[in-house]
Order: C-alpha cells, then structure tokens, then sequence
C-alpha cells in the first residue's frame, strides 16, 4: 500500500515538473522548436523598436519562421535582422518585411507580404523592401507637441 502512494504521488510530481517546463518554454517563446528545414533571409530596418531573437515571422496571420539574429551595420547605420523562414513557406524576392505589434503594446513580430516576382528568396537572399517599426512614444510625443505648437501659435 505504501509503495502504491509513493508511485502516485511520483506520478503527479512528474507531471507537475512537465507543466511547469512546458509553461516556462511557452512564456519564452521557445516552446516552437521547428525540426522542418528551412533558410535565412535578411532585412535591413531603420529601427526595430522592441523586436527580439525568436520573435514571431508571420504572413497574412500564419507564423511562418522566427527572427534568428538582430546586429547593427556600422556602415549604413541599419539595424540586420536575420529570419529562419521554414523551407515549406517560399516568398517572392520583391517580398516586403514590416515590423508589426500585436495589439496596442504588445509583443513586435515581423510580417511579410509577398510581391509577384517569379523567382523565390532562397538562402542567403535579401528582402529590400522594409518599414521599420512604429514607435508609439514617437507618436505620442510628436501628437503632444504639434498640439503645444498650435496653442502657442493661437495665443
């Protein structure tokens, strides 16, 4: 009997150890370890905003890859951002990348839409076509102080 209880209670501190690993994995984002191949492609941005490694590559919604590296070009002053895109997902090489925020203040992604080009991105390739983040402090600040310019100017 005593050995019944040992092994029960063995059991749900096992499943507790599970729960807890895969919450931990979820709320870092890693819990979408991809095993399908895939290739890296890279963009060049103006700012990034909060963007991080493994954040989400999405088109029209879908995720379809992760941010893999995030460095800053000396020479022209951009921020690189490296993407694994899954191999069973192929973007036209006159694809746009756009920094997005899911919701008002939430977590940035990067979205993809595809051009019409005939030929595909493939390892290596470039996606020149970028808009850079949207900072919401940007617009609030540029909001507060056009509105104290017009008062200014009205007195």
């Amino acid at each position: 009997m005593n050995k019944r209880i040992e092994f029960v209670v063995g059991i749900f501190v096992l499943l507790g150890v599970l729960a807890l690993v895969f919450l931990a994995l979820r709320a870092g984002n890693l819990s979408t370890f991809s095993m399908q191949p895939n290739y890296t492609v890279s963009a060049h941005f103006d700012n990034i905003g909060s963007l991080k490694k493994r954040s989400a590559v999405k088109s029209n919604g879908v995720v379809v890859g992760r941010v893999k590296n995030i460095a800053f070009d000396n020479q022209m002053f951009r921020a690189i951002v490296e993407m694994d895109i899954e191999k069973q997902y192929q973007f036209p090489t006159d694809t746009s990348a756009s920094i997005k925020t899911q919701g008002l203040i939430g977590e940035q992604y990067i979205d993809l839409t595809p051009g019409a080009d005939d030929e595909n991105l493939a390892q290596g390739g470039v996606i020149t076509y970028t808009q850079s983040a949207v900072v919401i402090e940007d617009l609030i600040s540029k909001f507060l102080f056009s509105t104290a310019d017009k008062q200014g100017s009205a007195e």
